[in-house]
């Protein structure tokens, strides 16, 4: 019995050689008699690597039918297996059916249950542990860290550390590692670090943590500092994630010359071939700009999997090089969902409809099981080619797949119909989505109406709004611009008064609108109120406030505005002059008027507009500048327009100037010789 045993066992080893798990394990039963322990240890060890369930079931049913009372350490070996296959089931089953328990059997359970993401399950175990009079150990402390870093139980962490000081496990880099990690995640990043120093020798892992933590807490450069350290210390070799993370860090903060460095290092140690390396260095280098090198790291023999294939599309269509990033695009020998997303987003983000709509129909015709980011974008092309027909098509294969409850889809439809001017559409489904509505949808509804000029819609969708949700500050700049065009000046001091109230921050964009609105509700005042408080004043603020102050018939301060501009170093544009001009017609400056206007070509280097001839034009006629008004006319660069010569005549008349007055005439005649015009002076 003893040789047939061991010839059994003999064959089980074969089996195992050849990976062949299923037939080792099946060997088993053609024994009636048990094994020895050392070959269900190995057994159980090798079907948890595989993740094997159904062998580790046999397996334990043949150990416990023939040893009633089997050793504690195989059933502990057992509940780890199931751990390992992610059926928690058994391994709670078989650990509450255990005769007998001891440390192993409990850290199994715990370590099972942190192993599948039960972390709450494995906090009430490692509790429980010590209620039944066992010690926790190093394992037991490894597992329930990292629980409570799963969990950001913080504080419960800080417990848990104390206990670890006091049994005296400091020095263990494992459970040191672990207490990194969960201050890291909770975003004490001082605690993290003050552990990190205090690791007599931190191995890989450690930096790994530390470098990560402080990757997700948005302290990039230290990241690539700690990187740096690390690779002088060169006593650990840095895992393929610890590179990965410092690219990602040089990337987010344009650190492309120590990316560049990394890189070099990458290649010296061949950590460069890991896939997650050269993934990282693809996005690096075309978040910079430099496709070619991007090019150059994708074209390694083992850098060109389905991710990285995307990436370098996603890379070429998101820098305008569609056609590039087409010819790779169908090169592709795998797609998924986001290689067509990718290849959609660049036409559309860079205007190219027609490429876009062609691309939206190869997708159709290849049968592509979208997601709600395809959907968003092909409706973003409906807008774009202010095709509502084709949106109506797009709307109805919402409904059929059950995208009508996704948030994003509910606003990329708002924006579509309202970028084809369809309102009744676009009102119907703002009301639909009313369970899913955010400021993201209402903000489009009142940009919708604001674009098409229905500005007392939007008054009324904004008191709606105050109802439900907050809005942002742009959103509120919006209807400032309706209020400005309905002249709504109770509704715009009630705006100004929210903005206020609730500390909403007073930027360029806020405080112009306010001065727009104030200035064409006739209230110059508090236009000027707004514009003297604002700290810093771009050329665009001041161009508002001087058009606000020559729409209110006070060219006497915007002419004192654009004094301010040009102390505070600011160059003047076309439309400061403009309002310069208009300011000059205002307060009859004749002679300052046309220094401004000979300072724009002379001094700023602006050329003048038609809307600059036509001003002149009106500052001498207004005030009866006849000579100047004809040389003026006859040296302009181009041939006076109707308007301009109508003008000019009606200034004739007004001061009997008769050579200008039918010279004029003789120009309109030219013009429209069907409206003959005659200068006669009564």
């Amino acid at each position: 019995m003893g040789a047939n045993v061991k010839a059994l066992t003999n064959k089980i080893f074969a089996h195992l050689k050849l990976n062949s798990v299923s037939k080792a394990v099946s060997i088993l039963f053609e024994s009636p008699v048990p094994f020895d322990f050392s070959l269900y240890a190995s057994l159980f060890n090798l079907c948890a690597s595989r993740r094997a369930l159904v062998e580790t079931r046999k397996v334990e049913s043949h150990l416990l039918t023939f040893n009633l009372t089997p050793p504690i350490f195989l059933l502990n070996r057992a509940i780890e297996a199931y751990g390992k296959c992610g059926c928690m089931d058994d391994a709670r089953e078989l650990f509450d059916e255990m005769p007998q328990r001891d440390g192993g059997s409990w850290n199994a359970l715990i370590s099972a249950y942190a192993h599948n993401g039960f972390a709450e399950e494995a906090l009430g175990v490692f509790l429980d542990m010590k209620k039944e009079g066992l010690s926790w150990n190093e394992i037991s402390f490894a597992s329930v860290m990292g629980c409570c870093g799963s969990l950001l139980e913080i504080y419960f962490a800080k417990g848990i550390h104390g206990l670890i000081v006091k049994y005296g496990f400091c020095g263990n880099v494992i459970i040191g590692s672990s207490i990194v990690d969960v201050y890291g995640k909770g975003g004490f990043l001082s605690d993290a670090r003050r552990m990190f120093d205090e690791l007599c020798n931190p191995n890989e892992v450690s930096w790994n943590v530390i470098i990560r933590r402080h990757y997700d807490m948005d302290e990039e450069r230290m990241a690539v500092l700690l990187f740096f350290e690390m690779i002088r210390r060169n006593d650990v070799m840095p895992l393929s994630f610890t590179v990965a993370n410092c690219l990602r860090a040089c990337s987010k903060v344009s650190a492309i010359n120590e990316g560049m460095q990394v890189h070099g290092f990458a290649v010296k140690t061949n950590l460069v071939d890991s896939l997650v390396v050269s993934g990282s260095l693809i996005d690096m280098y075309a978040k910079h700009g430099d496709l070619e090198s991007a090019q150059s790291v994708f074209n390694l023999p083992k850098a060109q999997d389905l991710i990285n294939w995307t990436s370098i599309v996603t890379a070429y269509a998101a820098n305008g090089r569609t056609e590039e990033a087409r010819k790779l695009f169908n090169e592709m020998p795998e797609r998924n969902v986001v290689s067509w997303n990718a290849m959609l987003a660049g036409y559309t983000h860079y205007y190219k409809w027609e490429d876009a709509l062609e691309f939206v129909h190869l997708t159709c015709k290849n049968n592509i099981d979208i997601d709600h980011v395809t959907v968003m974008l092909i409706l973003g092309t409906c807008a774009g080619l202010l095709d509502v027909e084709l949106g109506k098509q797009v709307h109805a294969f919402v409904y059929r797949r059950h995208f009508n409850s996704n948030l994003f889809v509910g606003n990329a439809l708002l924006n579509m119909y309202g970028k084809c001017g369809d309102l009744r559409s676009c009102r119907a489904w703002f009301y639909q989505m009313s369970h899913l509505r955010d400021a993201v949808s209402w903000n489009s509804i009142l940009t919708t109406h604001a674009r098409h000029k229905r500005s007392e819609e939007v008054m009324m969708v904004i008191w709606k709004m105050l109802e439900e949700t907050p809005p942002h500050k742009h959103t509120l700049a919006t209807v400032l611009a309706a209020c400005a065009n309905i002249f709504a000046l109770k509704s715009s001091k009630q705006i100004h008064g929210f903005l206020v109230r609730h500390d909403y921050d007073m930027d360029i964009v806020i405080n112009g609108a306010l001065i727009d609105a104030y200035s064409k509700c006739r209230c110059l005042n508090y236009a000027l109120v707004v514009f003297k408080a604002t700290a810093s004043r771009d050329l665009i603020l001041y161009n508002s406030m001087i058009l606000g102050c020559c729409h209110n018939q006070r060219g006497d301060i915007a002419l004192e505005i654009f004094e301010m501009l040009k102390r505070e170093g600011l160059k003047p544009d076309n439309i400061t002059f403009q309002g310069v001009l208009l300011a000059a017609i205002c307060e009859g400056r004749v002679e300052l008027g046309r220094q401004y206007f000979d300072a724009m070509i002379s001094k700023y280097c602006v050329i003048p507009l038609l809307e600059h001839y036509e001003s002149m034009i009106e500052l001498y006629c207004r005030y009866g500048f006849m000579g100047e008004l004809e040389k003026f006319v006859k040296e302009m660069p181009f041939e006076p327009t109707a308007a301009m010569l109508i003008r000019v005549f009606d200034a004739c008349h007004d001061y009997r100037c008769q050579l200008l007055g039918k010279w004029t005439a003789d120009r309109l005649n030219e013009l429209n010789p069907s409206v003959p015009f005659r200068f006669e002076l009564m």
